[in-house]
């Protein structure tokens, strides 16, 4: 079952079990420099607001009708990361764990094969959720990604029509597996009970407050620190009967607006505008964890910069490099680690 909940979409099988919940959010964000460089994890801005498709059926472009979801708002060049929280199971103590598939255009971003409606592990096509607690762009390498940023769908530079060489679907795919309950059980028995403390939550701090179609792809922006991380289960531990689906539409500004007759939220701020206020850039450690290999045809993938320098194209402002400092690491080194910071 997929509810959308406020700006949040909630994935639950409580025929699986009764804390079988992910909750996936689509994060505003800096769009880092397109550049040689690769940069730490940028901040969260909030949440992009979201509808039910269903809800606007009068105004709503009939293909998107066709495939039901959800939609979002973006401005042409803006970037994103998807954010899942899953919910912690008592009195056990953990998060109930996921396999997650995302696609842009219906290519995978982590393997960048076709879209498919089951998991795949060799190669893996999924992210294991709590482990993986952000996707911010497409696997073009090991540790590192490209930023998603939008751009308008057939424009050329989105990952759909770079790879199939149309612009057919846009958008994002979300495909969502629970473990199996026996599984969980096992792996995850009943924790002692602890004494009353304070629990602390990871996940990234949120801060305070050309073409002729107005639908939007996703593109590869900039380069970025980011794990892609291997699948410590194996796959039979998916319950492959039970699965969660989504298909989320992407409207530019003016689409948004004529849609749902309310204005999308103001754009961003720029990665020079973050970097004069001097706030925090992020970094994720995973001690132990394996990660993934860049996918054979991400890989080839060329960034909006690259492209548009072919086509004589501006379609990036603001695109000039900033210093990515302070960097806070979110997750736990080891205890004897030593890290070399700024002399």
């Amino acid at each position: 079952m997929v509810d959308l909940i406020g700006d949040e979409l909630r994935f639950s099988f409580p025929e699986v079990h009764p804390d079988a919940r992910l909750t996936i959010t689509f994060q505003r964000t800096l769009r880092i420099p397109d550049n040689d460089k690769t940069y730490p994890l940028p901040p969260g801005l909030g949440a992009f607001p979201m509808r039910h498709v269903d809800d606007f059926a009068k105004t709503a472009p009939g293909g998107w009708l066709e495939h039901g979801g959800v939609m979002l708002p973006m401005y042409q060049s803006e970037a994103m990361w998807i954010h899942f929280t899953s919910r912690l199971v008592q009195p056990s103590g953990v998060p109930y764990p996921f396999a997650v598939k995302i696609a842009a255009g219906k290519i995978n971003a982590v393997t960048g094969e076709p879209w498919r409606n089951d998991l795949s592990r060799e190669p893996q096509d999924y992210a294991v959720v709590p482990l993986q607690p952000w996707i911010d762009g497409f696997a073009v390498d090991r540790g590192v990604i490209r930023q998603f940023v939008a751009m308008p769908l057939g424009s050329g530079y989105t990952a759909e029509e770079q790879i199939t060489g149309a612009a057919e679907h846009g958008g994002l795919q979300v495909l969502v597996h629970p473990m199996k309950r026996d599984v969980f059980e096992a792996r995850f028995p009943p924790a002692p009970r602890r004494r009353p403390g304070i629990e602390m939550t990871l996940g990234m701090p949120l801060l305070a407050d050309g073409c002729d179609t107005a639908e939007m792809g996703l593109a590869p922006g900039g380069r970025m620190k980011q794990e892609i991380y291997r699948d410590p289960y194996g796959m039979d531990v998916w319950n492959s009967d039970q699965r969660g689906r989504c298909f989320v539409h992407l409207a530019n500004s003016l689409m948004w607006e004529a849609i749902t007759d309310a204005k999308p939220p103001y754009p961003p701020m720029t990665a020079e505008q973050y970097h004069k206020h001097k706030l925090p850039w992020f970094d994720y450690y995973a001690d132990g964890q394996t990660a993934l290999d860049g996918g054979a045809a991400l890989t080839k993938l060329r960034s909006i910069i690259q492209i548009a320098r072919q086509k004589g194209d501006v379609p990036l402002p603001a695109n000039s490099d900033v210093p990515a400092l302070p960097v806070v690491v979110i997750g736990e080194r080891p205890k004897n680690q030593v890290r070399d910071g700024r002399f």
